[in-house]
């Protein structure tokens, strides 16, 4: 994670009390990031399902962005952070969030324009 992205999601948490339950995407800590990576302690008095397409440090749920196995309508904030990139399919990817976000649910995501190929694990 780039810390100005580490930053974002600081100012975030100041600004807005998002809903729970709130599901990370890319939620796997890289090592010797493990601290800048753990977001949860921005939100600590909310459900904080870490979600990743491998076990891992940060990860509580393996879940595939392509196929999310939750029930329609059951996460209230999504949060993807520099992510997308990392997807085959980002527009599936997208529709699949979509459809597990609840009415009026929040969605906060960030990806790169301008940034090196950095192939962990893939890079599209």
């Amino acid at each position: 994670m780039r810390k100005s992205i580490r930053r974002f999601a600081e100012l975030v948490a100041r600004t807005w009390e998002l809903p729970g339950p709130i599901y990370e995407f890319g939620s796997y800590q890289v090592e010797g990031q493990e601290k800048m990576l753990d977001l949860r302690p921005l939100f600590p008095d909310t459900e904080y399902v870490g979600c990743d397409m491998r076990e891992g440090p940060g990860v509580d749920k393996v879940l595939n962005l392509h196929a999310i196995d939750l029930p329609d309508n059951s996460v209230a904030t999504v949060l993807s952070f520099d992510t997308l990139e990392h997807v085959e399919d980002p527009r599936l990817a997208m529709q699949e969030i979509h459809r597990i976000l609840q009415p009026g649910g929040v969605v906060v995501i960030t990806s790169v324009m301008d940034f090196p190929i950095h192939e962990f694990p893939y890079d599209y």
